[in-house]
């Protein structure tokens, strides 16, 4: 039987090799599973031995129809890439994102992901033998698509981050954190002999100053919805080897996107040479926008960018460290910059608090920008740049000291009131007390200040030794303030009004301190001395100005009633008080004590040495000149002087002949 079908299917070896190719062509028809392939072999080996050897011509053929599969699938990727590239050229096409209609970004990244695999595939062995002559072929079309792919890629990367980038609100994010602080705008920082710059600081001279912000504020810098599609694009790159034209790419946006966000924040790209030049109106408004980006962009910029790295680049460590960095290091360099411009700009006292504020923005943002940036350049800038804030502060305070110190001038205030020096100094002094925490860290005695303040100024050093850093210097200040009004109140050539002056003056700095935080630096005792001060001055005022007009109210030198001579001394008298008070009334109508209660205090001390001892004298001797010569000696009862005791000190002259006079 065998014999016989073998006979049928054709004799020789052309009748062989029809047999083959007809079972071939028959199992690979049936496309059967590979067990029932088997099968149907074994059948046909037992109908005729030479089908036997067909197992192996099957088996053969199966491989070169899977690999020609995957190199249907290649070119079937290829062609996905080169018709993209070829449209990414034409005017006409409505979108060139991979993410909007009519692309089709997931077919698309299919293909990419198909040319990767064969050239990962490349990478690791050279192309097979079963590919043949083709294979270095397929290796060149597959390194041209990847190229082609990475360069939309590319374009894809820089789109999606620059359309998605969400922009920085400035006003909402730190305009509502205020807090005031000092500003002398006006001043050009010099103390001139005028001092017409100083004085009370009104509403037009104080500046916002910006807080902390809060540790639960943050901000999406790209918006939420285009995070994916970002790391799609991102993941291709990294496997096809495009590390860096994807490092390149992503920092040179967010680049851009902080510095807008800078310029959003009012900072300006000033080279050294230019912020040196900027007035200082200018240059203090610059100064505050640097300090609120200072906080903004470390605690909401670079924390979300740090966040979106983190996000995007997922374990690829050294990529996302090395991606931050260069995004960071552009808008942090610029920042720096400026903040060493001012740590060497000219040195002058209204500029202490903006370099306070610029040293505190720096020194509470270090720890998270170094917790962030890993780049050491950046960290080591940082760091010298706090460290010349820290020093410009020293040395403006310094200055500020020596302003103080060396201010001789001669030129007096002429109705006694607070000299313009002390309102400079105690308003300054009132607002440096906030920046206790930076000025303690940074200032610190010497020995030559302990010498002064113990032999110049007769001050107790182990009062200054209880006190922190900051409260020493302000008390050396103060001390050196103090001296320099007793000297200042020499200009007057009426002791009087010396006494006058440095109550008015000794005063304001109490009321300074006891109504401030400055009463917590100096102390309670501080306060008790100066109050002892301010009444010996008062003493010393009534004796320099009212001893003469008392002594004409004495007994002693007008003899009897009765006597004749007595009535004489007695009209020399009352001539003489008259002419003493109204001399007085003249001269201290024009003199000022500016706080009320202080005013006050002081007539009734007038008062109450003077109406008593006048209204006994009258009583005593007025009948010894009963007539009608009466008011030409008594022009004035006890309670006409009272009346007047209440023009004194308005700082306005009075006219004598509005005074009260009773003539014959």
């Amino acid at each position: 039987m065998a014999t016989t079908t073998t006979t049928s299917l054709g004799g020789g070896a052309g009748g062989d090799d029809r047999v083959l190719a007809t079972a071939q062509q028959i199992v690979k028809s049936l496309r059967a599973a590979k067990e029932d392939r088997e099968d149907m072999l074994l059948i046909f080996s037992t109908f005729d031995n030479r089908l036997s050897g067909i197992s192996d011509l099957i088996n053969g053929d199966d491989s070169k129809s899977s690999e020609e599969e995957e190199l249907d699938r290649f070119e079937a990727a290829e062609k996905v890439i080169l018709a993209d590239a070829s449209l990414s050229d034409e005017p006409s096409r409505q979108s060139t994102s991979l993410f909007k209609p009519p692309n089709n970004p997931a077919e698309y990244f299919s293909a990419v992901d198909e040319i990767i695999h064969w050239m990962e595939q490349f990478s690791i062995a050279p192309p097979s033998s079963a590919v043949g002559r083709t294979g270095p072929v397929i290796a060149d079309r597959a390194e041209n698509a990847i190229q082609l792919a990475m360069s939309r890629l590319e374009d894809e990367l820089r789109h999606v981050l620059i359309c998605n980038t969400i922009p920085l609100d400035a006003v909402s994010r730190y305009g509502s954190i205020r807090r005031v602080s000092l500003s002398f705008s006006s001043h050009d920082g010099a103390i001139d002999d005028t001092l017409e710059s100083f004085g009370e600081v009104g509403s037009s001279r104080f500046h916002e100053r910006g807080a902390s912000l809060g540790d639960d504020l943050f901000v999406d810098l790209v918006r939420p919805e285009a995070v994916q599609d970002l790391r799609e694009i991102i993941d291709r790159m990294v496997r096809s080897g495009y590390e860096r034209e994807c490092l390149q790419v992503y920092s040179s946006v967010r680049r851009d996107a902080l510095d807008e966000c800078l310029v959003i924040l009012g900072v300006e790209r000033l080279s050294i040479e230019e912020v040196q030049r900027v007035e200082w109106r200018s240059l203090d408004e610059k100064m505050k926008n640097w300090v609120q980006a200072v906080k903004v962009l470390v605690g909401v910029l670079l924390s979300g960018e740090k966040r979106l790295c983190d996000g995007l680049f997922g374990d690829l460590d050294d990529l996302k460290e090395i991606c931050f960095n260069e995004t960071a290091k552009g808008c942090v360099m610029q920042l720096l910059n400026f903040g060493e411009a001012i740590s060497i700009c000219k040195r002058s006292p209204e500029k202490l608090f903006r370099i306070l504020d610029m040293y505190e923005a720096l020194r509470d943002a270090m720890p998270d920008l170094q917790a962030m940036v890993s780049d050491e350049f950046v960290i080591g800038e940082a760091y010298g740049v706090l460290s010349g804030l820290g020093e410009a502060a020293k040395g403006t305070f310094a200055e500020f000291e020596n302003c103080i110190r060396n201010e001789t001038s001669k030129k007096p205030v002429i109705t006694g009131d607070v000299h313009p020096l002390p309102r400079y100094v105690m308003n300054y002094l009132k607002l440096l007390v906030d920046y206790g925490d930076p000025m303690d860290s940074l200032l610190e005695i010497s020995e030559e200040d302990l010498y002064r303040f113990k032999n110049d100024l007769g001050g107790d050093v182990s009062q200054l030794e209880a006190m922190s850093p900051l409260g020493q210097r302000i008390l050396l200040l103060i001390s050196e303030l103090e001296y320099n009004l007793e000297e200042k109140s020499r200009l007057y050539e009426d002791s009087a009004m010396q006494q006058v002056f440095l109550m008015n003056n000794l005063y304001y700095l109490v009321r300074k301190v006891k109504d401030s935080d400055l009463g917590k630096v100096l102390g309670d005792n501080w306060i008790r001395k100066r109050r002892g001060q301010i009444r010996q001055y008062a003493t010393g005022y009534l004796r320099a100005s009212w001893s003469r007009a008392l002594s004409c109210l004495k007994d002693e030198g007008i003899g009897g009633s009765s006597n004749n001579a007595s009535k004489m001394a007695l009209k020399e008298r009352f001539k003489s008080f008259n002419a003493c008070f109204e001399e007085i009334y003249r001269v201290q109508t024009a003199w000022k004590v500016p706080d009320d209660q202080l005013r006050e205090e002081l007539r009734i001390s007038i008062s109450e040495k003077v109406i008593p001892a006048y209204r006994s004298f009258v009583g005593r001797f007025g009948s010894q000149l009963a007539g009608r010569h009466l008011v030409k000696y008594i022009k004035y009862t006890a309670e006409d002087l009272e009346t007047y005791l209440l023009d004194l000190f308005e700082g306005s002259p009075a006219v004598l002949h509005y005074i009260r006079r009773k003539s014959t």
